[in-house]
């Protein structure tokens, strides 16, 4: 699955919370979000709109490897 183009930081935080991901704490522009399931996992999300499409891959390769999965898997899961 092809990454989305127009994804907001937002928005991201949004379709993580999917996953079980909840906003611990918040720096001027980027939002720390965390998973306590399988294990603890924390991901730095920038607030900008739209988000670049390198650090979006970067974002969502962290999560699926946390998550033991595929990005094409993961990204099926957020996005269907």
């Amino acid at each position: 699955m092809r990454l989305p183009r127009d994804l907001t930081g937002a928005e991201l935080i949004k379709r993580l919370s999917k996953l079980g991901y909840r906003q611990t704490r918040q720096t001027g522009s980027h939002i720390r979000v965390t998973c306590d399931t399988p294990k603890q996992h924390h991901v730095t999300i920038p607030l900008h709109d739209p988000l670049r499409i390198g650090t979006l891959a970067a974002i969502l390769g962290d999560v699926a490897e946390a998550h033991g999965m595929d990005r094409n898997d993961l990204l099926e899961r957020m996005f269907s």
